[in-house]
């Protein structure tokens, strides 16, 4: 299986102008699963809840569709951030689509600090989707500092793990190494790169996407200032054997009657 990931440089606000930058970094590759940073089509640092609603669509929207025309391109289910707009409510979300379909949306369950003055915190349970062979599921950005997330993931079957971000501490890309060893699991950390100064907010963004494997070797590793696109191939029948050693499973050896706090 191919699987791959897009390291951009949104312009705040400018949704073509980030479509295009997309289309023009994919150029002709195929694949069979790809994923964009967070909020890979409006840039990150609003100022305002008003603003970010300004910016929120439905899973029938632009981002959706364009979403949908570079999967057709490529061949591959793409996993992408938008603004996702809902019942009154705006969330912080990721939106997987094939060339045909939306396949669905998760909602960003752990939000980072001022999105929790923009965002409703996600509502939707954790669940994995079939692409080819594989079982793959999502979290976004500061959801892997909860390891809870991955685990999850895992015991729910996901042989990999998509995981737009907009990355702004140094961590996340060595605690992507534990979080698929911990659970035998692959990851595709897509980051973005620059910087977004609005209001009293200035962010720098560190880039450095990444693929990490299911026994925690780096199998791609980003520049930390530039445009990148990057593709590999992987076995997801190793995610699927969950064996440290003859002894040892990482899933099966669980105490969970122990894990309660009483």
């Amino acid at each position: 299986m191919k699987i791959g990931y897009i390291q951009s440089s949104p312009t705040f606000g400018k949704k073509a102008q980030n479509f295009k930058q997309i289309e023009n970094l994919l150029g002709k590759s195929k694949a069979d699963l790809i994923v964009l940073p967070e909020l890979f089509a409006t840039g990150y640092t609003f100022i305002s809840k008003k603003e970010a609603e300004s910016l929120a669509e439905t899973t029938k929207g632009e981002t959706a569709e364009f979403l949908m025309r570079i999967a057709e391109i490529t061949g591959a289910v793409i996993v992408g951030g938008f603004v996702e707009e809902d019942s009154n409510q705006i969330y912080n979300s990721s939106l997987i689509v094939s060339s045909s379909e939306v396949l669905g949306t998760y909602r960003k369950l752990h939000l980072y600090f001022k999105e929790k003055l923009w965002f409703s915190p996600g509502n939707k349970h954790l669940k994995t989707y079939q692409v080819k062979e594989a079982k793959v599921g999502i979290m976004i950005c500061f959801d892997w500092i909860f390891p809870e997330t991955a685990r999850l993931l895992a015991v729910l079957g996901a042989d990999i793990i998509a995981h737009p971000a907009n990355l702004v501490m140094p961590f996340c890309q060595k605690a992507m190494i534990i979080r698929c060893l911990e659970n035998s699991i692959y990851a595709i950390t897509a980051n973005r790169i620059g910087e977004e100064k609005r209001g009293d907010s200035h962010f720098h963004f560190t880039g450095r996407s990444q693929i990490t494997s299911c026994n925690g070797d780096v199998l791609s590793s980003a520049p930390k200032d530039k445009f990148y696109i990057d593709l590999v191939e992987i076995d997801v029948n190793q995610a699927r054997d969950k064996n440290l050693n003859k002894y040892n499973n990482v899933l099966k050896d669980r105490r969970t009657e122990f894990y309660s706090l009483e």
